[in-house]
């Protein structure tokens, strides 16, 4: 059984892994790095709050002993130069990876990033550059494992929501072509993208770069203790 760290759980992206967590019998702990707490009782679940994330550091004691990280924790890049996304995108994370490398090198580390994500660094795009920087800091450090999750299109199930208004829209929408949607090995539900986030601890890929249709294909993967 593994013990897992979360960050991001408030958002949907975040949820969606911590319900798998919480269902899945091959996860026994669970911390929640929050700014807010997510106000879930379960035994698996001990939340820490950490309202400026560049204090990281200060909650290391809390981390060790864990297998696992899957870093949800992510801002939009709309209305934002490329200083004010940095800092919440790389510089964080960078202090997050850092001290989790302090305390457990033998862990595996999933990044959320997002579908063209440009890791090169240096291409036109703002936010694909930076979250390029991010994903090949993550992957040179050093880890036993790590996966940078380019996601894609994700529709939201077992009651998960969307902490952005338009999308909300966009999904109260979209609902009546679910059922079609969800037959794209392009398109991922909460439900495969949490359980393809665990299946990385069980079934190591090759490939390092994970999009949709690699996460749905994970998904599907059953592990036996």
């Amino acid at each position: 059984m593994k013990k897992v760290i979360i960050t991001g759980s408030t958002g949907m992206v975040g949820k969606a892994v911590l319900y798998e967590c919480l269902e899945s019998v091959d996860i026994e702990k669970i911390l929640l790095i929050n700014r807010r707490s997510l106000e879930l009782k379960d035994d698996k679940i001990h939340e820490v709050i950490l309202k400026d994330f560049s204090e990281v550091e200060s909650i290391k004691n809390e981390m060790n002993g864990y297998d696992a990280c899957f870093h949800c924790m992510g801002i939009s890049s709309i209305g934002l130069n490329e200083e004010e996304f940095s800092k919440v995108t790389f510089e964080y994370t960078k202090k997050l990876t850092d001290v989790l490398y302090q305390t457990n090198p033998n862990m595996v580390v999933n990044y959320v990033s997002g579908k063209g994500t440009d890791s090169t660094e240096k291409g036109n795009v703002m936010w694909a550059r930076v979250k390029g920087k991010t994903e090949n800091y993550i992957l040179n450090k050093g880890f036993k494992d790590a996966y940078m999750i380019r996601l894609g299109a994700i529709l939201p199930e077992k009651g998960i929501s969307s902490k952005t208004f338009w999308y909300n829209i966009i999904y109260v929408l979209l609902r009546p072509f679910f059922p079609l949607l969800k037959k794209s090995k392009n398109i991922l539900t909460t439900t495969s993208f949490g359980k393809a986030m665990i299946n990385t601890l069980f079934f190591p890929q090759e490939n390092k770069h994970l999009e949709n249709k690699d996460m749905n294909s994970l998904a599907l993967k059953h592990h036996r203790n």
